[in-house]
């Protein structure tokens, strides 16, 4: 392919309006065009990325043995309220009528689609397990869509869906996906790492998340320094630190007339952060389904986990209380709060961590005070004890190898074991060895085929550009003329190169635009082509061939049977 046929635009200078390094360098590079709020136009360019890591994704679905359909955009209404997620999906559902005012939405995932499809597809036992899957333009309303295809409204996805007789055959199939996972993500060039995760909104009993590794990525990834543990840090168990101390202190108050954080309570008595207890104000329900208030404690120095407090009894629906509940409940205002000396009965749910404390601090229910000395059973019932917190960096891994490290990554891909949620709501149903009626376990599989191309960047990039990983680089190797339009000697001797490396299975760019050659270099870096190679008129009169490797300091001079070599010709 020739440069001076196709489109390329480069920019030199930043776009003020993005903040991730991906973001920055798809617009300079002209690899996207923003056509409105969290929409983008895909260059050719851009396209050619794209499509390199879509090819990838489907030969190793079909080496999977998933079978490829098409599934479409617009869903009706009908079948998001058989499972009740037409609501429950929130305001990320765009919701549109058509002229006889009949509701759809923009499918921003297809489980509700392809169990209508398999309902009416699928009647025996003997057509199963199957897994379909598309590669197919998907919609999120985001409130606040940002960093480019990062977190984009429309964007391209892979998504695969498993049925099965019963659950060997699904637990088979999810390990299968996984693989095929590690296989995509290994080929795609790129350093990552597969974490336990909660399964969320799409439901299930078990889900794993595919991360790149990634110091711009937005979820915390958690990882074993001495084993194969990870997780995300949504999910990660925070171990009990062993047994609780002997109390030593006595109860008393402590005056903090403006210290209501436990920092600054922390400051003011010169004791550790680690000895002071946080106390979250909340209300979930009781068993007959009454509010019910609720006080969760953490450390001091940890955080409320959303995600592990709302999977406890009563607390699905939890929401934090208000002043007037607090002041209610616990006669004072925030920034004072306790389990002691509370004016009605309260449900205390202390962390792993607090209930192994003694001689603790909490606030003492009473405006500008504090309580120390505070320890379980003496000063206080035995609490109702679970995990609510963030682990931390540091913290013993809970396979009890290692400690546990924190890094960042982007979540490009995950697979969830669904059981029957969908088939059972939606009475999808085969006919068993027995002829009886059975609803099929389901698995669902996803890949973020748009975003893999921001978060290869945000992991592989410089000062200069983008670095691709060779298997997903536009081209793999860019031919760059100098002066081709004065010499025709130099465009043919790059022409015939051009060629040759196009003949052998080579990925190939001629770059003949004419540029000089810093403003030619500085785009093939920008763009990040892994292979450059040079013709000149001084290179050719010495047999030679300038070759740098993308991530090489320097350059280097070559003759054709080395570069071939090289090149992998």
């Amino acid at each position: 392919m020739r440069l001076s046929q196709f489109h390329l635009r480069t920019e030199k200078e930043t776009p003020a309006e993005a903040e991730l390094t991906s973001h920055k360098l798809m617009l300079r590079t002209g690899m996207i065009r923003k056509l409105a709020a969290g929409l983008y136009a895909w260059s050719p360019l851009g396209l050619r990325v794209l499509r390199k890591v879509e090819g990838i994704v489907r030969e190793e679905m079909n080496r999977a043995g998933a079978i490829e359909m098409a599934l479409p955009l617009i869903q009706p209404k009908e079948l998001w309220e058989e499972t009740g997620r037409w609501e429950k999906f929130g305001n990320q559902l765009l919701k549109i009528q058509d002229r006889k005012e009949q509701e759809y939405c923009f499918s921003p995932t297809a489980e509700e689609a392809v169990t209508e499809f398999a309902r009416n597809e699928l009647t025996s036992y003997k057509q199963l397990p199957i897994n379909l899957y598309q590669i197919s333009t998907k919609f999120r309303d985001e409130i606040r869509p940002r960093f480019g295809v990062m977190r984009a409204r429309e964007f391209l996805m892979k998504d695969a869906y498993s049925f099965h007789l019963d659950d060997d055959s699904l637990h088979a199939e999810y390990r299968n996906m996984y693989d095929t996972y590690t296989r995509i993500f290994t080929r795609l060039g790129l350093k990552f790492r597969a974490v336990a995760a909660d399964t969320g909104a799409i439901g299930g009993s078990a889900s794993h998340e595919f991360q790149v590794l990634a110091d711009s990525g937005e979820d915390a990834t958690v990882f074993s320094d001495g084993s194969d543990y990870a997780a995300n840090v949504e999910l990660a168990e925070a171990v009990s630190p062993g047994p609780r101390g002997t109390a030593t202190e006595a109860l008393r108050d402590i005056d903090t007339p403006t210290q209501k954080t436990c920092e600054d309570v922390a400051a003011l008595m010169g004791i550790p952060l680690q000895r002071t207890a946080k106390s979250v104000a909340i209300v979930g329900s009781d068993a007959d389904g009454n509010d019910q208030f609720v006080l969760a404690l953490v450390r001091g120095d940890h955080m409320i986990n959303e995600i592990k407090l709302a999977k406890l009894a009563g607390l699905g629906e939890y929401r934090l209380a208000t002043e007037a509940e607090i002041l209610d409940h616990l006669g004072s205002e925030p920034g004072f709060l306790g389990p002691l000396n509370a004016k009605k009965p309260i449900r205390v749910i202390a962390d792993r961590t607090v209930a192994a404390m003694s001689d603790f601090v909490v606030g003492a229910n009473k405006p500008g005070f504090h309580i120390a000395g505070v320890n379980w059973g003496r000063d206080l019932p035995e609490p109702e004890v679970a995990d609510i917190r963030n682990v931390v960096a540091g913290d013993p891994s809970p396979d009890g190898k290692g400690v546990l490290q924190i890094a960042r990554g982007i979540e490009v891909g995950h697979v969830f074991a669904l059981g029957r949620k969908y088939s059972e709501a939606m009475k999808c149903t085969v006919l068993d060895a027995n002829g009886k009626p059975v609803n099929p376990a389901m698995g669902c599989y996803g890949v973020g085929v748009s975003r893999i191309v921001a978060a290869a960047i945000e992991q592989n990039h410089d000062d200069a550009g983008i670095i691709w990983p060779e298997a997903m680089a536009p081209w793999s190797v860019a031919v760059c003329v100098i002066n081709p339009k004065n010499d025709p000697a130099v465009a043919a001797a790059a022409q015939a190169l051009h060629d040759e490396l196009q003949q052998r299975g080579i990925d190939v760019v001629l770059d003949d635009r004419g540029l000089r050659p810093g403003a030619m270099f500085a785009d093939m870096e920008l763009i990040g082509i892994p292979h450059r190679v040079v013709v000149s008129e001084r290179g050719l009169a010495a047999g030679q061939f300038e070759y740098r490797h993308r991530r090489a300091a320097e350059a280097e001079s070559l003759d054709r049977d080395a570069l071939l070599a090289r090149l992998g010709a």
